[in-house]
């Protein structure tokens, strides 16, 4: 057992946060997922080197936001963007890091599938991205997934204006897309150069995304995180439980949120979409013996 997970070495006088929060079952989580996040949260990197990188990217954000003032739509290179975020996750982001980013496309794509196919009266398109490499990252996969969401947002609701319908969950659910375990991808470099945690990551990537792209684009992605909630509720509405609704932090969509805490409500984004796919994987494999199952 790795030495943060053990609890062998557990001090009463100097209690590790991270082996308490592994060992807490109150909110459900991906136990590979969960070894990755408290692993990432005890590395050198996310103690040392992020509060720099926090000071660096606000800075550079402030300067960006002035020279996006001046000329709003210059440069304007999605490929650029995805080549140099392709290029910087292969090199120096950590192992841990990379699987929560990776495993988050993949999460996201099944919670919007399962939506799409349970709702009573309509059923809209997705377009699922499930990548499994590096390579895929180029096919602007960050800039895809904000749109991704807004434009089934879009797409949904338009449905059930059109039908006057309100969100009402089909009998039985249909949990064909959930995945249980592990997905689809390759194992992540774990090279001397591979040491940022998740946040630093973000952070170091942020005005990266923000100088490549347009203004709505970078907005857009940033407000993106508080669909959090609005998904909660399609799913709550579906399952007939609000049960994990209290998981959200990402809240109130109407009220957008400065893009200077895009990288700290990512982190959160990632943990909730993360929180919900693990209960609707409880629901598929039927440990849920209670509520909705017998309900059904």
């Amino acid at each position: 057992m790795e030495k943060l997970f053990d609890q062998q070495t557990h001090d009463e006088r100097d209690p590790n946060p991270w082996l308490a929060m592994y060992l807490d079952s109150s909110i459900p989580l991906n136990d590979e997922t969960k070894r990755a996040l408290m692993r990432d949260n005890d590395s050198m990197s996310r103690r040392y080197l992020q509060p720099f990188i926090r000071v660096w990217s606000a800075i550079a954000m402030f300067f960006i936001h002035v020279f996006k003032f001046v000329l709003p739509g210059v440069p304007n290179s999605s490929k650029a963007l995805h080549r140099i975020l392709a290029w910087g996750l292969r090199r120096f982001v950590s192992a841990d890091a990379n699987l929560l980013i990776f495993r988050h496309f993949h999460v996201g794509s099944e919670i919007m599938q399962f939506i799409s196919k349970n709702i009573e009266g309509v059923e809209v398109g997705t377009s699922p991205l499930k990548p499994a490499d590096f390579e895929a990252v180029k096919e602007d996969l960050f800039l895809q997934h904000d749109l991704n969401l807004y434009n089934f947002v879009i797409r949904l609701n338009s449905a059930l204006n059109e039908k006057n319908l309100g969100i009402k969950g089909r009998r039985p659910l249909n949990l064909d897309m959930i995945t249980p375990g592990r997905f689809n991808h390759i194992e992540f470099p774990k090279k001397w150069t591979n040491v940022l945690d998740l946040r630093s990551a973000i952070e170091l990537f942020t005005p990266f995304y923000q100088f490549f792209l347009t203004k709505n684009d970078f907005i857009r992605a940033s407000n993106s995180l508080q669909l959090d909630e609005t998904i909660a509720i399609y799913t709550s509405q579906i399952l007939n439980s609000p049960a994990h609704l209290g998981l959200v932090n990402n809240k109130h969509p109407m009220v957008p949120v400065s893009t200077y805490s895009a990288a700290y409500r990512l982190v959160l984004h990632g943990l909730a979409a993360e929180t919900l796919h693990k209960v609707l994987v409880k629901l598929k494999e039927k440990e849920f013996e209670d509520g909705i199952l017998v309900n059904q």
